[in-house]
């Protein structure tokens, strides 16, 4: 096994991937104390069965630099693989201000290819690469050093077997014509913005069932403190104050040292210093605030007058043209989806881009009464109507 820990070797290799028309990337790391993923280990893979073919890369090292690997990740030339590349895209946006392009998420490709809901790497290598994996080390601590031969075998099992996965689901994809499907699907993924926490936005993960205006605007005020101050020292949000005691403090409205002292659900570290201080100015900030510019909750949707008849209807063919053109449901529609179209609304993702040609044309001539559904056997199947 080759560990990678100078920013000279990382080159070498980085240069020798670029050759090759793709590599599988996965990382290792942790967040139980941070803010921000602390990145321990990155594994590379390019195509072939040498040795040299497959790397890991020891991020922890103190003289290796990452700026190679992120040259490779924007060479156009080179399809970056990952499986489930949401939280190691998040890793390399925050620290190298990199998204690797082009890139390709097999969990996605998976969905898109009949093999369920949000497939396990598990599974497709055990369904594709006729393999197993050995997931002793899993939840193992990727900081500490040295690494053992158990956590190195596993982390390069991550990658190695990958590049069998993206080759088998690759070539159906462009037996099948869906290689736009899962472009179509990555965008998301590729866009920097899905990977920033607007400290202004926070109030938004809060949930609670008092909206009235002066409450929403102490409660928005608090989460923005919480995510600033979480963000600025790399700490995790809950650390500061959580969800329930941030809810107590927009209800009780403190301000003074000796009201938070009274506090039911704050953490003691938070009822003095920079929190304490933070907090009340965060009250004082949401009871002062104009009312025009307090936080409204999006509530159009629950004034939507949903057909519940209709809405089945539209379940029900849902598992018909997922079935018929083995992809995931959840991928084609959620279930908010198809009461929103059940209510008469057009602007849903169920009726654009490729999702319209499985299902959306079909749903919206099942609501215009055009089509109906009936048995066949063990399926179901549309036909016309008049």
């Amino acid at each position: 096994m080759i560990t990678i820990t100078t920013t000279e070797g990382l080159a070498a290799f980085c240069e020798t991937a670029a050759r090759h028309p793709y590599v599988t990337v996965d990382t290792e790391f942790l967040r139980e104390r941070t803010y921000y993923s602390k990145l321990c280990l990155v594994q590379l893979a390019v195509p072939g069965d040498g040795d040299d073919s497959a790397v890991l890369i020891d991020p922890l090292a103190g003289d290796l630099a990452l700026e190679p690997l992120y040259a490779l990740f924007r060479d156009p030339s080179v399809v970056k693989v990952f499986h489930a590349a949401r939280q190691d895209l998040e890793i390399f946006c925050v620290d190298g201000g990199v998204i690797p392009a082009p890139l390709f998420d097999t969990q996605v490709a998976a969905m898109v290819c009949g093999f369920g809901e949000q497939v396990g790497y598990e599974t497709l290598v055990r369904k594709i690469a006729k393999a197993g994996l050995d997931k002793t080390s899993r939840f193992t601590d990727w900081s500490r050093r040295p690494l053992t031969e158990a956590q190195k075998a596993y982390a390069l099992a991550d990658v190695t077997h990958l590049r069998d996965i993206y080759e088998h689901l690759s070539s159906e994809l462009a037996r099948s014509g869906r290689t736009a499907w899962v472009e179509e699907e990555l965008a998301v993924l590729s866009d920097p913005d899905t990977y920033r926490v607007d400290p202004d936005e926070a109030w938004k993960r809060v949930k609670t069932r008092t909206q009235s205006g002066r409450f929403m605007a102490i409660l928005a005020e608090l989460a923005r403190f919480r995510e600033i101050y979480a963000q600025e020292r790399n700490v995790p949000r809950n650390r500061v104050f959580k969800d329930d005691a941030l809810i107590e403090l927009a209800s009780t409205k403190p301000q003074s040292p000796q009201d938070l002292g009274r506090a039911r659900l704050l953490l003691r570290e938070a009822r003095k210093g920079d929190i304490a201080e933070g907090i009340l100015a965060a009250v004082k900030a949401g009871l002062e605030s104009d009312p025009a510019t307090h936080p409204r909750p999006d509530r159009s949707r629950d004034k939507l007058q949903v057909n519940p008849a209709l809405a089945d209807l539209l379940r029900v063919l849902l598992k018909a043209k997922s079935e018929e053109a083995g992809v995931a449901q959840k991928l084609i529609a959620t279930a908010a989806d198809l009461d929103l179209i059940a209510a008469g609304e057009r602007e849903v993702q169920a009726l654009r881009g490729w999702r319209s040609q499985v299902f959306g044309e079909d749903a919206l001539r099942l609501v215009r009464g055009e089509v109906g559904l009936r048995a066949n056997g063990a399926a179901v199947e549309v036909f016309p109507v008049g």
